[in-house]
């Protein structure tokens, strides 16, 4: 990946794996590609090696092409799914020389855009979240693009995490510490979780 890019987002990432499961079935990706890089957060249907299965199928899909637009991205798991239960995921890609990022989910694994300085603007954006699931019953798909802005943070949640996690959501300080506190106090401690905390950090 190029030099620059390496140093455009800082990433924190908090697992649980659903206790007397040996795999978990939530999963995130962070690949680069010419120009920017993407974000994934997935979670295969249910739990134990099966949910592993689909989850590490929908990752191997996004680490080979993240070059792909969200749309496109998507597509492509969907066929590679088909065999698997399923997964339900939002994927946020950076376009770096545009300052944006364009982002998309298909189930409920919460993503929330923090500003660092919303000015006049919304302090919290939130992904729209579509029906469906990822290998078997995919939606007409739209994407949405926002401004992205230096110091600016994802907050990904797979639904092992209470939305609770959402109202005052403070996503400043370290991002492993931000992602940390959120599986802490929000997690629900029945199902596999996981939180990814994504800063960008300019070109």
């Amino acid at each position: 990946m190029p030099d620059a890019l390496q140093h455009s987002v800082d990433v924190g990432v908090a697992t649980l794996t659903l206790p007397g499961e040996s795999e978990s079935g939530d999963l995130h990706v962070i690949s680069h590609f010419a120009g920017g890089f993407v974000v994934a957060a997935i979670d295969g249907l249910g739990h134990g090696p099966d949910a592993a299965i689909a989850a590490i199928s929908a990752a191997a899909v996004v680490q080979s092409q993240p070059e792909l637009g969200v749309v496109e991205l998507l597509e492509a798991c969907n066929r590679k799914l088909r065999r698997t239960r399923g997964a339900v995921m939002t994927l946020a890609s950076f376009d770096v020389s545009r300052s944006e990022v364009t982002w998309l989910g298909v189930g409920n694994i919460e993503t929330v855009l923090v500003r660092a300085d919303p000015g006049e603007g919304r302090a919290t954006e939130s992904v729209m979240l579509l029906g469906g699931i990822v290998g078997h019953n995919l939606p007409s798909l739209r994407a949405s693009t926002v401004d992205i802005r230096k110091g600016d943070t994802l907050v990904f949640a797979s639904d092992g995490i209470r939305t609770s996690f959402i109202p005052g959501l403070d996503a400043s300080g370290d991002v492993q510490a931000v992602a940390n506190g959120i599986l802490e106090r929000h997690g629900k401690g029945t199902d596999d979780a996981l939180v990814v905390v994504a800063r960008y950090l300019g070109a």
